[in-house]
């Protein structure tokens, strides 16, 4: 077949477009900050600085008026509050008696530590707060010019869980005494087993008619572990609200005057399958 001649592609309609035109924002890009505040007032620290109108300079008060301002708000960061806390503390020498006295330094929370309550305080909620480990803690303190050890910062941590204990105590007897609680099991590891192993331990999560919360930890997921957290004794019209887990229903067979109520999405769970088996 021969070669003709090469064809001219179609040509694709066109329409023109009218133009139009767009009015100018007003808005200068400095000023978007300003609308309204992102922030609580009431607990974080604002810092003003007061921004000097090139307009006015070289003018005396009385050839302007201010008329009023406008504010504008950025996020700033500055660096680690923490401080170090000197205490000055004078000996002195009677002259009448020749003795010599110096006031005691003031007692903290722990006694002895170098540590402030502040700090303590604060170590505390970023470590189970914000998760922040104490490896973290401690490379930050370094960063900012603190030469201290992790095994003190383990240690001081220990010395404040004890400080808490008597009212994690308290919370829980507050807890036992509810009318109404809820209880669950949630594996975690803890504590070595071996080489490169996690042992497997358990938090029981239990939940008060005021809104409290307590995470006892137990070494396993053993029946005996309920009774010994809840003890064998309910108030009044007492309600425990679990899951299927069979530990639960044998615990409310042994406590008199304790009914049990499961929620709706265990209870459509257990109807389906048999009870779970302690082991």
């Amino acid at each position: 077949m021969g070669m003709g001649a090469p064809t001219t592609p179609t040509a694709e309609p066109t329409h023109l477009v009218p133009a139009h035109q767009r009015k100018v924002s007003r808005t200068k890009p400095e000023d978007q900050a300003e609308a309204v505040p992102f922030f609580d007032a009431d607990k974080v620290p604002v810092t003003t600085i007061e921004v000097p109108n090139p307009e006015i300079t070289g003018l005396t008060p009385n050839q302007y008026t201010v008329i009023g301002s406008k504010e504008t708000y950025c996020l700033a960061q500055r660096p680690g509050s923490y401080v170090v806390i000197k205490y000055l503390r004078p000996v002195i020498k009677r002259l009448d008696t020749q003795a010599i006295s110096c006031p005691p330094a003031p007692v903290g929370v722990l006694e002895g530590s170098r540590a402030d309550v502040s700090f303590a305080a604060g170590m505390v909620v970023d470590k189970f707060l914000y998760h922040l480990p104490l490896c973290r803690l401690h490379q930050r303190l370094q960063g900012m010019g603190f030469t201290l050890s992790r095994v003190w910062l383990t240690q001081l941590m220990q010395r404040i869980v004890s400080l808490l204990e008597p009212i994690y105590n308290a919370q829980f007897d507050s807890i036992r005494a509810s009318r109404v609680k809820a209880m669950d099991e949630n594996p975690i590891k803890a504590g070595l087993q071996g080489p490169g192993k996690m042992k497997q331990g358990y938090f029981w999560p239990v939940y008060g008619e005021r809104d409290e919360i307590c995470f006892p930890y137990c070494e396993s997921r053993r029946a005996e572990h309920v009774d010994q957290l809840l003890r064998l004794t309910a108030p009044p019209g007492a309600v425990l609200i679990t899951d299927g887990y069979a530990a639960y229903s044998r615990y409310a067979q042994k406590t008199e005057g304790l009914t049990h109520a499961q929620c709706w999405a265990h209870t459509r769970i257990r109807s389906a399958n048999p009870p779970l088996q302690v082991g």
